[in-house]
């Protein structure tokens, strides 16, 4: 991004604001869920009524010192926030920090019968089992004899739209889900994306998940394709490495999927054969990188994982954290180049997601000006709206 930016750092201050509307209510929220969603017991019940009252009165407490990743907390700005209001921190890290908390609020990384249970599994697994998640993979058989740059493009704004599955989203979002199917793209940079991807190719895809259940699957079922048809040898999947903003992937998401997938009737079990076979011989790889539920830019990402993706044929990036984490979580003026703010990265890129959040790079000014006269400011944060950027 420039190495001045002159967008000011989203934060949470501002009552009516979209960051502020996340912390006063989006989190709270997510507390009442968690309470609900497993049996824990009295000194759970004690820590998350704490974490409720820090969020909404409080400010921003040291993790423990017994805390595994208490050191990394403390390099990505712990000890600058801490004792701050989470209004006054930068938005993303004051987000990021509130699920860290709340895991430890339930023991997840504490030694103990709860230690490794993701509080979030039972909304994902329920969403994965779901009758929509069965009308969206019987779809899958009227795509077969289809030509295989239409099956591409259906598989890829699957994967595109797949994200208004996010759970997180749907808490404080009532009536998002009824929106038309397909809304309109503001950015759509489709056929530079295949022109990096094409037929008898030989290189590596770098897919940065975003949510688990039911936008993972068409995530997956993309990479399937892109395996089969040979536009990649190889596939990368970047996970997070411990539940986070509700419905993010980890490795034990990716395994329910595949499983979902091999159990499904048709074209589906099909797909989850491929890949339960692509995992087997190394052709689908996960990776859980630390860096994944970092509360920073990925301008900050440090360099194994820049690496990992210099060597990339193409990395894409899933939904709206991904994006906020790629092009800098800012109030850019949404008529600011995409290249511009992602021309830090290591390698060919691009980005999918649905809009659910303020930051938005790479319009041009027509169609800002279009979805300003039609929506207000609501297109940036609705989801009913999506973009597919490219970055080379």
């Amino acid at each position: 991004m420039p190495a001045n930016p002159s967008a000011p750092v989203l934060v949470g201050d501002e009552p009516g604001s979209f960051p502020h509307s996340v912390l006063a209510e989006r989190h709270p929220a997510v507390i009442r869920q968690v309470r609900d969603a497993c049996p824990y017991g009295p000194g759970q019940h004690r820590a998350l009524d704490a974490l409720l009252e820090s969020c909404a009165e409080g400010v921003i407490d040291d993790l423990p010192a017994a805390a595994p990743d208490r050191d990394r907390w403390q390099d990505w700005g712990l000890g600058q926030y801490a004792g701050h209001s989470w209004f006054d921190v930068p938005w993303l890290w004051s987000e990021s920090y509130f699920y860290r908390r709340l895991l430890e609020a339930v023991g997840y990384f504490a030694p103990g019968p709860w230690q490794g249970i993701d509080p979030f599994r039972p909304s994902k697994l329920a969403e994965l089992d779901s009758p929509e998640t069965d009308e969206e993979l019987a779809a899958l058989d009227e795509l077969g004899g289809k030509p295989a740059a239409e099956r591409a493009d259906a598989l890829l704004h699957g994967s595109l739209w797949g994200n208004r599955a996010d759970l997180g989203f749907r808490l404080s979002a009532g009536g998002a889900e009824a929106a038309p199917p397909v809304p309109a793209l503001v950015a759509d940079d489709r056929e530079a994306l295949w022109s990096l991807l094409p037929p008898s190719g030989s290189g590596t895809l770098c897919l940065v998940a975003d949510n688990a259940g039911r936008e993972l699957v068409p995530d997956l079922l993309l990479v399937a394709h892109l395996l089969a048809q040979g536009r990649v040898r190889r596939a990368v999947l970047h996970v997070k490495p411990y539940p986070y903003y509700v419905s993010d992937a980890t490795t034990a998401d990716v395994v329910d999927a595949v499983r979902r997938l091999t159990a499904a009737p048709g074209a589906a079990a099909e797909h989850g054969r491929r890949l339960w076979a692509a995992m087997a011989d190394g052709r689908l790889t996960v990776r859980a990188h630390p860096f994944s539920c970092a509360p920073l830019p990925y301008a900050d990402m440090p360099a194994d994982l820049r690496e990992d993706f210099a060597a990339a044929t193409l990395t894409v990036f899933k939904g709206d954290l991904n994006y906020r984490r790629l092009v800098g979580d800012r109030q850019w003026p949404p008529t600011t180049p995409f290249a511009d703010t992602t021309g830090y990265f290591p390698g060919p890129l691009a980005a999918l997601r649905t809009l659910k959040s303020d930051v938005i790079t790479g319009l041009d000014a027509d169609t800002e000006a279009a979805l300003d006269a039609a929506e207000g400011e609501r297109w940036r944060v609705a989801g009913t709206h999506a973009l597919i950027q490219v970055g080379t």
